[in-house]
């Protein structure tokens, strides 16, 4: 084992070290050698505290010039501001005073907008007064030309209903007379035949002839030999008709009959076999034949008593017998009948337009009864603001 060795300074021999010489050195060298790191880490510890002093005294030194360099700039803001202030503070004078003389200006002006507030109220006072009777002639107007106007709305509707229920009322009588027609035209054309037969039967020497249908002259001409002629007509309906008689009348004067004859299942009341009506003989039709020999008896009379005197009359005679004929009745009748349609057709409308003016008066009265309410409704609301109108007061209507 080689044991460790140290050179002698002095004398450079090597000197073995035991461990009994080491120990001490050991011991010594140790604590030289921790009393040197000591003394080293002192020294760093007081370079380090040496620079970190140094290093804060040039940031305190840094900061402190920075702080100097902020004053003097808040110094120099303070200056401008002091600046401003003083140039605030001469505006600020100077916009009092503008603004006292505005307030001066603007009291002026208050003081003419009063003087011309008071001189408009005047002139508008003046222009409601005049509009006011204005307006209220125009309300009158109004009031009278819309009176007229509900008055002529009211007659049109009234007019158009009445000729709308004019024309539903044809509609349906269209309507039924076309539902009866197949009905009733077959009855009278039974009617008809059941008459011609029994009148050819009867008088097998008179010539029985049918009308044609769309002609003129009732149903059917039984001619007297030279004696005359009878005309007749059948029906057979569910209710008697009054223009029967005035139509039968123009079929004889238009085919020259002496005499026509209506056969009906109805007939006026209190007429049970047979009897002249305005000119028209009217029976029962089983009346038909005994009537029918009655007239043809007439009627040879008649011809035998104008035979005898054929060629011996007077035209006075003549004339007499002409006036007290069928014939100038049938004249006479002819032209009184449209006459008497016409007094008729007159009174019909004379009374239709008696009840016309009484539902219009009527309506007029509920239109200025609904009027003076409205009139009276605003009045209540609005109270004097609304001016009066002398054509609703009612003072001045029951005065009326």
């Amino acid at each position: 084992m080689n044991d460790p060795r140290i050179t002698c300074p002095a004398c450079s021999h090597e000197i073995p070290l035991t461990e009994s010489l080491a120990g001490p050195l050991l011991v010594k060298t140790r604590q030289d050698a921790a009393a040197r790191q000591e003394a080293a880490l002192a020294e760093q510890k007081r370079t380090i505290e040496a620079e970190a002093a140094a290093r804060a005294t040039a940031a305190q030194a840094a900061k402190l010039a920075e702080i100097e360099v902020r004053a003097q700039e808040r110094e120099a803001e303070i200056a401008a501001m002091k600046v401003r202030d003083a140039d605030r503070e001469t505006k600020l004078a100077a916009a009092q005073k503008a603004q006292a003389a505005a307030l001066a200006r603007e009291e002026a002006l208050k003081d003419r907008e009063r003087e011309m507030d008071l001189t408009i109220q005047k002139q508008v006072a003046a222009a409601t007064d005049v509009a006011r009777r204005k307006l209220q002639a125009e309300a009158e107007a109004m009031a009278t030309e819309r009176l007229k106007t509900v008055q002529e709305v009211n007659a049109l509707k009234l007019a158009e209903k009445d000729q709308q229920m004019e024309g539903m009322r044809r509609k349906v009588e269209e309507m039924q007379k076309k539902m009866d027609q197949g009905s009733q035209q077959l009855q009278g054309e039974a009617a008809e035949v059941v008459l011609e037969d029994q009148l050819a039967r009867a008088f097998p020497t008179d010539v029985i002839e049918p009308v044609g249908k769309g002609q003129r002259g009732a149903d059917c001409l039984q001619r007297v030999g030279t004696v005359g002629t009878i005309l007749w007509e059948a029906k057979r309906t569910s209710g008697w008709n009054k223009d029967w008689l005035p139509k039968l009348r123009d079929d004889m004067r238009s085919v020259g009959a002496d005499v026509a004859v209506l056969t009906s299942a109805v007939r006026p009341e209190g007429l049970e076999t047979f009897a002249l009506v305005d000119g028209i003989w009217i029976a029962a039709p089983r009346y038909a034949v005994p009537l029918a020999c009655v007239l043809r008896e007439g009627l040879s009379r008649a011809a035998e008593a104008r035979g005898v005197r054929e060629g011996q009359a007077t035209k006075t005679e003549m004339l007499y017998d002409y006036l007290t004929g069928p014939q100038f009745r049938s004249r006479m009748e002819a032209v009184i009948e449209p006459f008497e349609a016409m007094q008729m057709a007159l009174l019909k409308e004379r009374k239709q337009m008696q009840a016309q003016w009484a539902l219009r008066e009527k309506q007029l009265e509920k239109a200025m009864a609904s009027m003076m309410g409205m009139y009276g409704d605003v009045r209540g609301i609005a109270g004097a603001a609304v001016a009066e109108i002398e054509a609703l007061e009612p003072d001045l209507l029951e005065g009326d």
